[in-house]
């Protein structure tokens, strides 16, 4: 697969190329229950939009979101669209697994273990390819490989990854079960650390280059961009405090989890200015981070078929230069940071 073309854009005339990927943790009841009628809608509206670009993973729902996906996209052409999903985690399963695990709710009865060996990367993609009904994937990114993840087992595991999972993946696409390999994670230590050693195709990089987190712009997405490697950006919200805003609400999400109160701040900061320039929040969330060079896309989860609609309008929404300039001029974003023309 040509790095240059990875991640296909909308195609949609009426629409034009809004760099818009379908995300599938949502799908696979993160936080709450989504049912099979609201997800196939879900993924229908986002085909009939032009979407071509969908992304997912064992890790979601224990398999619900890679087979709901697989329903849907079985009945496309395969050369009409991306899709990608991870290898890391193996599922086995269990009459007595937890319904509830991981912040996912009703999920299918499989219990997940960490698995990053040159036979567990392989058959997780097998599996994958199994429950979606496909012949290969996309992208396989290797996930979650990091030390937030892994604490002090870290240093094993990025040797595994470099020394066993890299190579096996190299190996399945020669093969052509897989046609491009990447991380799927959201630190940016791991990805400097894998790529002092080898080569990937691609990243996906969640909430670590959005409108408030900048830590993946002075060092990673400058190595990318210098190889030519193409960065999907997930959790281009931060999980919630970019969709929401601070006002008004007393549960703020910040990357899953509570939001400290000096991102709090900071998109308030932020929201000072969209409100001076009539710029919605989301708006300016999702546009900022394609303004980069080597970014191709962003990926949006939604459990709700207004989110994937409300984001197609916010692509489209016009924000004007001297938003960004004013955003600059108060050190919200960097000042040498590309952004939207």
């Amino acid at each position: 697969m040509n790095s240059q073309t990875l991640f296909s854009p909308l195609k949609n005339a009426k629409l034009g190329a809004l760099k818009l990927g379908l995300g599938g943790a949502p799908l696979g009841n993160l936080f709450t229950a989504v049912s099979e009628i609201d997800a196939q809608t879900i993924i229908q509206q986002a085909i009939n939009d032009g979407c071509t670009m969908f992304d997912t993973a064992p890790h979601y729902g224990h398999g619900l979101s890679e087979q709901r996906f697989g329903y849907a996209l079985r009945q496309l052409p395969r050369d009409s669209f991306t899709l990608s999903s991870k290898v890391g985690r193996i599922l086995k399963p269990s009459a007595t697994a937890e319904r509830n695990q991981l912040n996912f709710v009703n999920i299918l009865p499989y219990n997940q273990y960490w698995d990053y060996s040159a036979a567990g990367v392989r058959r997780s993609v097998e599996d994958s390819l199994q429950r979606m009904g496909m012949a290969y994937l996309d992208v396989a990114f290797i996930h979650d490989c990091c030390s937030i993840c892994h604490g002090d087992n870290y240093p094993k595991v990025l040797r595994q990854v470099i020394d066993e999972a890299i190579p096996e993946l190299q190996k399945m696409k020669r093969e052509g079960l897989i046609r491009a390999i990447g991380l799927g994670v959201n630190d940016v230590q791991v990805c400097l650390d894998v790529l002092k050693e080898t080569e990937l195709d691609c990243i996906l990089l969640a909430g670590r280059y959005t409108l408030v987190d900048h830590s993946g712009f002075a060092e990673l997405l400058p190595i990318c961009e210098q190889r030519g490697m193409r960065i999907a950006i997930g959790g281009v919200f931060n999980s919630g405090i970019l969709a929401t805003g601070v006002r008004g609400t007393d549960k703020l999400l910040f990357n899953y989890d509570s939001a400290p109160a000096e991102w709090v701040e900071r998109v308030r900061a932020i929201e000072v200015v969209c409100d001076e320039f009539n710029v919605p929040l989301r708006a300016a969330a999702l546009q900022f981070p394609l303004a980069h060079p080597t970014v191709d896309t962003v990926l949006l989860g939604a459990n709700q078929i207004n989110h994937w609609a409300d984001a197609v309008a916010m692509l489209q929404h016009t924000i004007p230069a001297a938003f960004w300039q004013k955003l600059k001029a108060e050190g919200l974003i960097p000042a040498n940071a590309p952004v939207p023309t």
